[in-house]
């Protein structure tokens, strides 16, 4: 089967390698000319660990290609996937879908027989409708059904969420287009991974509810953290405890610095505003948008206070700047809300962050970037972990302590505990929702 993908960013090229992997031809339309070079020169983009490897084994197998000319992909193909950006619109929150709709339009003038159009950006709800109706207007005699196939992918862990997924959900409005969804999803079908097959609207509706509902998760166990810090209780333990019932779930329930990256900010913004123009308010949604920035801003009370008060004219060395490990992803990351506040109250930033730098560099001026955490903890009079990356995990905390001028961390993802910090030298240590030295 011949695979068409519109877009080559995270959600499509990771997609589209999985796809060409499951024995499909599979040509990737990539319009920027730096990010296509870099492609049909076999060097990946982003960084998703496994990627690279996979992606070469499908190019040297004659399965997977990269071009510009999206009319040639779009021929032939039994599958056209838009997966083009979908980013929040300024000034109302709603999902942009300029480049959907564009690529809905180009798609028409290119087909000539047969196709099924997928969305597989994450779109609000209706969108698969009037992709029909685009299409059909720019090609009246354009044979095709429109799908929605949202993505559910966790940047670092993509491709073994694509190759073994909790569910495949496709949205569609005829028996036609489902048999051929089915058949590009047959690999994982014969391993017995669910397909849920659904109405368009539910498809669209159950990735904003998903990722909705996961971001409330997330932002409840950090309040409960800030009271578990007034009450002396752990949030730890809280949350294991509340992890055992199965009603409930261990996943989601590790207290941090709040929420970022690509999905959950722009994914819960969205949902609010498809609420708002439907008459039906999301409002524990937008509580949880609102509580989300509120952690943040709390995040930097707290870096001050270890800083006794203020950062002007510390050193203060950050561990990790992206919004969550094995990932070089930046976006609406904690760090953008920390680390410019310590800059501007005067701190010296020494950055440490393994795949971080290449977006970082832009993103955060005036900081200083290091490539080992002892030299860029050296004489520093705090050292923060934003992010936990593996790196992180197993530090040699006496070494760490002894290095800096005063020994003093803010451990935000709570890798380790104030009994640790304690036996290693550290006079100060701050967490999430535990008791301080």
């Amino acid at each position: 089967m011949k695979i068409a993908m519109i877009g080559a960013g995270y959600v499509g090229l990771v997609s589209g390698v999985c796809f060409s992997d499951f024995g499909h031809d599979v040509v990737c339309v990539e319009k920027d000319p730096k990010k296509l070079a870099r492609l049909q020169a076999g060097e990946v983009p982003i960084y998703e660990p496994g990627l690279d490897e996979l992606m070469a084994r499908n190019v040297d197998a004659g399965r997977l290609s990269f071009t510009d000319r999206l009319t040639e992909a779009v021929q032939g193909a039994s599958a056209v996937f838009i997966a083009v950006g979908t980013p929040t619109r300024r000034g109302d929150g709603h999902a942009d879908l300029t480049y959907v709709m564009t690529a809905a339009e180009e798609i028409a003038t290119a087909l000539s027989d047969y196709a099924v159009v997928v969305t597989k950006s994450t779109v609000p709800v209706g969108t698969n409708r009037q992709v029909e109706k685009v299409i059909a207007a720019a090609n009246p005699v354009a044979e095709f059904d429109v799908a929605s196939n949202p993505e559910f992918l966790r940047e670092g862990a993509a491709i073994d969420d694509f190759m073994r997924p909790d569910r495949i959900v496709v949205g569609v409005q005829n028996a036609r287009a489902a048999e051929v969804m089915q058949a590009i999803y047959r690999p994982l079908y014969l391993r017995d991974f669910p397909i849920m097959v659904t109405d368009l609207e539910s498809a669209e509706m159950i990735k904003y509810a998903a990722n909705a509902f996961l971001a409330t998760k997330i932002t409840f166990i950090n309040e409960i953290a800030s009271l578990c810090e007034r009450t002396g209780a752990d949030i730890k333990s809280v949350s294991k405890g509340m992890g055992a019932d199965g009603r409930i779930g261990s996943k989601f329930l590790h207290a941090g610095p709040g929420y970022g990256g690509s999905c959950f900010p722009k994914d819960t913004r969205a949902l609010a505003r498809i609420g708002q123009e439907h008459a039906v308010p999301m409002q524990l949604t937008e509580t949880v948008i609102k509580v989300n920035e509120e952690i943040k801003r709390r995040m930097v009370e707290k870096v001050f206070d270890l800083c006794g008060g203020s950062p002007n004219g510390k050193i203060v060395t950050v561990l990790g700047v992206t919004f969550k490990p094995n990932t070089d992803d930046m976006r609406e990351a904690p760090a953008l809300t920390i680390v410019p506040a310590l800059v501007g109250n005067g701190a010296q930033v020494r950055v440490v962050d393994p795949q971080g730098r290449q977006e970082g560099a832009a993103l955060l001026p005036g900081v200083t970037w290091y490539d080992d955490a002892y030299a860029a903890a050296e004489g520093a009079d705090a050292v923060i972990i934003l992010t936990e990356w593996n790196a992180f995990r197993a530090l040699d905390l006496p070494r760490l302590a002894n290095t800096m001028r005063i020994p003093a961390m803010a451990d935000l993802r709570n890798i380790y505990s104030a009994e640790d910090a304690s036996e290693a030298g550290f006079t100060a240590y701050t967490s999430i929702g535990r008791r301080d030295l």
